[in-house]
């Protein structure tokens, strides 16, 4: 299909879900792009694959009792990381210990809650793997507002973050409240998390809350940048992965997940500073003109010393 043929059918009144779908998919990318650069940096990946499994239950009963799937799936995922960032505080247990108990156990009493409504297979496929046909309205409006909200106490509180994300004790130190700003991140990613879940599932969200991310910390090294690159990298996948998707009639969430990984690979192999095969050229580079530079005295017939007269 091509790009005309594409814009044609995001503007066609019979294609309705078409746009709803690329306006989700490009607004939950770039919130998780963002979101997810604070996930880099402290190295949480886990917390975002146990907030990913987390909302499974209420995404449940708000299928069962024909409610908000975005609202359900909020409220079960901001309870999930208030447990953990409660039980979190008890060092007797480590913190990926907690998640990954929390982790099980909400994704298997989602199992569970959905088993017991009619036809739950086709819906439990759906909630796993996304889909872009479900979207109603109200739910595009409900991830705009949430986006505006993530981005805005990201904002308010970059500073803190950051400081958390580097240096825990440091930043107890200084004053900060460290257990509450915990919450509050585990909070903002289980809204990103939410809000992706229609056009990618539960499954590969993570991978839109990571790996753009990734790869703009490849790319630069300053925080800043990053945290424009990010989100730019998320949208980019989005546009790209729902076209092919629909081109080839592939499923969205695997499609973009697909081209943001290539695009991680790509930053892995050729980022300017921290690419592999960068740093290979610029070594092999560095030996060249070392030795080109190095004088010999074999090879350069000038550089032999003439004996002085008064030595002759």
């Amino acid at each position: 299909m091509s790009i005309t043929d594409f814009l044609t059918d995001l503007f066609n009144p019979n294609l309705a879900f078409l746009p709803k779908a690329l306006a989700i998919a490009v607004m939950s990318s770039i919130v998780c792009g963002v979101v997810g650069c604070y996930v880099v940096l402290r190295g949480m990946a886990f917390i975002g694959d146990a907030v990913a499994h987390a909302v499974f239950p209420g995404i449940a009963v708000a299928f069962v009792l024909q409610g908000s799937l975005v609202l359900g799936g909020a409220v079960a995922g901001v309870a999930t990381a208030l447990l953990i960032a409660i039980f979190s505080q008890n060092r007797r247990v480590k913190e990926d210990s907690i998640i990954g108990v929390f982790l099980v156990g909400a994704f298997a009493l989602g199992i569970v809650i959905i088993s017991q409504a009619p036809g739950y297979a086709g819906s439990l496929q759906q909630f796993l793997f996304g889909s872009i046909t479900g979207i109603a309205d109200r739910d595009l409006y409900v991830v705009g507002g949430a986006g505006l909200v993530i981005l805005g106490l990201v904002l308010a509180l970059h500073k803190e973050f950051v400081a958390v994300c580097l240096d825990r004790e440091m930043s107890r130190s200084m004053g900060l409240s460290v257990f509450w700003l915990d919450i509050v991140l585990y909070v903002l990613v289980t809204l990103a998390v939410v809000i992706s879940l229609q056009t990618i599932g539960t499954i590969l969200v993570l991978a839109l809350l990571i790996t753009p991310a990734a790869a703009a910390r490849l790319l630069t090294d300053r925080l800043g940048v990053m945290m424009l690159l990010a989100p730019v990298i998320g949208g980019s996948a989005a546009v790209v992965g729902l076209y092919l998707s629909w081109s080839y009639d592939t499923p969205v969430g695997g499609t973009i997940v697909l081209i943001a990984t290539a695009v991680f690979l790509a930053a892995w192999l050729l980022a300017p500073r921290h690419g592999l095969l960068t740093k290979r050229w610029r070594r092999v580079s560095g030996k060249d003109l070392a030795g080109s530079a190095r004088p010999s005295s074999l090879s350069n017939p000038s550089s032999r010393q003439e004996p002085s007269p008064a030595s002759r």
